[in-house]
């Protein structure tokens, strides 16, 4: 018998054979942004797979103190992409966080809360696959400015397509642009992204991720979508972390900035991301049954937990202060805590596109695209499990359209939280859920609850707001 080829080997084989000249190591930090850096592909050999590269943790955000800074990254093989957005030849890889005294994983590295949560779900005998599927909305800018000084404070934003600019003078001005809230689907010339749109696609098929649709969304300004097959829960965090990275580089070789901020624009609809859910044991689908939209028991207990954790798990799936301006009523974004089928107001929503079993999922409406993933679907997963192993019953569903229903039929309707602030107070107060399997530890948590407060909600509350001149400049 021949030699086994390794994944290792492979790479290996790919770089020599294609004459790969860097390879870039990506990496997350805390909050969620990716980091890297590139070594020459002649440094990259078996071992590094194995004994990793060293660096400085002390300089990524929310990590070790500069007395103890010393990292370990070790690469995934399983992750190789070719990396077109640099100009000499390169293969990028996402790699692990190790503490080098020990090899043991670091703690606060996302991707690893990640593996942690995929070997719970299989040590809990209910399932062992979890398949995600996030829906991430980015809008496509032509221009944006902001700054923030000790005297002054500015943005300002701008797309060709912005309904704003239907009076101005681009000599000449062709008149498309989409109206407010009517940007969902209009046909070229009114939708003018469907090529760049397709670039996109095309980028990341090529980078191995497997898409199934894009299209112009609701608001005006440049709206995106473009939808990713859904993939067991490591994969699907991998790979929204690639969908951001290309379709930004994409967006900027064409002198265009795209953005997954959830609010960018007063007025119109912001940025969510719809997060599809279904678990899976040897290979048949457990969310399918014969209850409320063709749901299992086990189905609808995922979304008792889901619904009952949520304002805690909002912390971790709409962590920024800007999140909370999508959350409010008016704009497709849902704000009560209840579920439905195929009612785009609630917060969770089982589609009923298929009545076959495999396509059966729940659909968690709230998220949004500014999350670190690997912390937002393992939230999510350790929410939807806590719900199975308690039993927790979801209530009735609500059929009607919240946004049309008078406050005295909402009463007993749970809302989302208003803020941040109110999604971390929710985290300190229920985050037990977390804590099973050493999934999320007591340190990730309060580390997190930090420094979102630290580094975002305080400087927010002390920053006066250019807003706060128009009301109380003449008091």
């Amino acid at each position: 018998m021949g030699k086994k080829v390794t994944q290792i080997d492979k790479i290996l084989s790919f770089v020599k054979t294609n004459d790969i000249k860097f390879i870039d190591m990506k990496f997350m930090d805390f909050p969620g942004q990716w980091q890297h850096f590139t070594i020459p592909a002649n440094q990259l050999d078996k071992n590094t797979f194995s004994d990793g590269l060293g660096f400085d943790g002390s300089s990524i955000r929310g990590w070790k103190n500069i007395n103890d800074s010393d990292m370990l990254i070790i690469p995934d093989a399983n992750t190789m992409f070719v990396d077109t957005f640099i100009e000499a030849p390169t293969i990028s890889l996402i790699c692990d966080v190790y503490e080098p005294a020990t090899k043991e994983r670091y703690s606060r590295c996302p991707r690893n809360i990640v593996l942690k949560a995929t070997e719970y779900l299989k040590s809990t005998g209910i399932a062992d696959t979890a398949y995600f599927g996030p829906e991430a909305e980015f809008f496509v800018f032509d221009d944006v400015r902001f700054d923030s000084t000790p005297n002054g404070c500015f943005y300002k934003v701008d797309s060709v397509e912005g309904r704003w600019n239907s009076g101005t003078d681009e000599g000449p001005n062709l008149g498309y642009k989409p109206r407010y809230k009517e940007g969902y689907f209009p046909v070229p010339p009114t939708d003018s992204l469907n090529d760049l749109r397709n670039e996109m696609v095309i980028n990341l098929i090529d980078a191995g991720i497997e898409v199934e649709a894009q299209h112009h969304e609701v608001a005006s300004g440049g709206q995106c979508e473009i939808d990713l097959k859904f993939e067991p829960l490591l994969k699907a965090a991998d790979q929204l972390l690639m969908f951001k990275y290309i379709v930004k580089n994409t967006a900027k070789r064409h002198n265009k900035t795209a953005t997954y901020m959830p609010k960018p624009i007063m007025g119109d609809n912001g940025s969510g991301m719809h997060v599809h859910i279904s678990l899976w044991k040897k290979g048949k689908p457990l969310f399918a049954g014969t209850g409320y939209a063709g749901l299992s028991e086990m189905g609808l207990y995922f979304i008792g937990g889901i619904l009952k954790h949520a304002p805690s798990l909002l912390a971790f799936t709409n962590p920024t202060t800007n999140s909370y301006k999508r959350l409010v009523p008016g704009f497709e974004a849902p704000v009560n805590l209840a579920y439905s089928q195929r009612n785009r107001s609630a917060s969770v929503r089982i589609p009923m596109y298929s009545a076959n079993p495999k396509s059966k999922r729940i659909e968690f409406r709230c998220p949004d695209p500014s999350c670190n993933p690997y912390l937002a679907f393992s939230a999510m997963m350790m929410a939807g499990l806590d719900g199975i192993m308690n039993r927790i019953d979801p209530g009735d569903p609500l059929e009607k359209d919240i946004y049309d229903m008078a406050p005295e039929e909402l009463k007993d309707v749970p809302s989302t939280p208003a803020s941040l602030e109110e999604a971390l107070n929710a985290l300190t107060d229920d985050h037990e859920y977390l804590l099973k399997g050493d999934v999320f530890t007591e340190d990730v948590i309060k580390t997190w609850i930090d420094y979102k407060i630290d580094k975002e909600i305080k400087p927010m509350a002390l920053q006066p707001h250019p807003y706060e001149f128009a009301l109380y400049y003449d008091v």
